[in-house]
């Protein structure tokens, strides 16, 4: 079956975008468009869909190498009922999923490249550290949250070092607001940080008994490094939020379609996911971009920002 290039963007959209399964894209064109066509028709519709969109998926990976800043996450996706990782990388302007058999370096390398030499926002994995070239801040907000858990539970004693970590964490919020009110620059900032670091490196080389809180001073003294980056550099954020609500939309899809069959079919998601959100971002009409792709007598770049 054959249909147009405004019902494959719009079935693109539905299913790609939205987490609609394919079944009801199809339920939605013939009830509310006339258009008869299975569910596998819509799958192979879609594959030629990203065959078209490849060239522009090449140049956000491009986009995302040279971004001075980028902030990734991934997080588990099924691929033929095995487990694969959809990995998201985000740039101000720019979103690039990728899905991939692995959770390690290689497939951060895969997009990112060995020698990427921005700033990475993420969190606590251990392969983004691997990326010697690039400087690192770690997600704060995670570190928070950490924080807590471990309040949950500490009794006494055991709960000093963790409040001792969250009044660092809230003091570097505060001190990053303050900084970016414009109520404290200059000589006050450089003073603010350096009691900041100093302030953390007593608290790292306390002495602690408890399992927990070792096991978190050893963390945060791996990242030290990365704690505060985000107080030297004003665009660098302090936690990985852009690419948490990136994940969002891709965990409901899989919520609901479980993922995808087969590698091609994985191909196809994150290249169509890719274009959407990036679209999105730029407040660009996604079907309008995949209606002008699909139209083109060969395979073009679409007209986004690549910045």
């Amino acid at each position: 079956s054959q249909i147009g290039p405004n019902a494959v963007a719009w079935a693109a959209w539905l299913h790609t975008g939205l987490g609609v399964p394919l079944a009801k894209v199809a339920t939605i064109l013939r009830t509310g468009f006339g258009l008869t066509i299975t569910p596998g028709g819509l799958a192979q519709a879609l594959h030629r869909a990203a065959a078209r969109a490849s060239p522009t998926y090449q140049a956000l990976v491009r986009a995302v190498q040279r971004s001075p800043v980028v902030a990734p996450d991934e997080t588990g996706w099924k691929v033929g009922g095995h487990l694969w990782w959809l990995w998201a990388f985000v740039t101000p302007t720019v979103t690039v999923y990728a899905i991939q058999p692995g959770r390690g370096y290689a497939q951060a390398t895969a997009i990112l490249g060995p020698d990427y030499a921005g700033v990475l926002v993420r969190d606590g994995w251990a392969p983004y550290r691997k990326l010697l070239h690039a400087t690192h801040q770690t997600c704060l907000a995670h570190l928070l949250r950490r924080c807590h858990l471990l309040l949950e539970t500490a009794a006494r004693g055991a709960a000093r070092f963790p409040l001792a970590v969250r009044r660092l964490l809230l003091r570097a919020f505060a001190l990053r607001d303050r900084r970016d009110a414009g109520t404290l620059t200059g000589h006050g900032l450089r003073v603010a940080r350096g009691r900041l670091n100093a302030a953390t490196d007593r608290v790292l080389a306390g002495r602690i008994l408890y399992p927990p809180n070792r096991r978190l001073r050893q963390h945060l003294q791996t990242e030290r490094a990365a704690l505060f980056t985000c107080l030297v550099r004003p665009e660098v954020e302090a936690t990985n939020w852009q690419a948490e609500q990136a994940i969002r939309p891709a965990v409901v899809t899989r919520k609901v379609c479980g993922g995808n069959r087969t590698p091609y079919g994985a191909a196809t998601q994150h290249v169509l996911a890719s274009l959407l959100r990036t679209a999105t971002q730029q407040d660009r009409d996604p079907l309008a971009l995949l209606i002008a792709l699909q139209c083109s007598p060969q395979p073009i770049v679409a007209d986004l920002s690549f910045r």
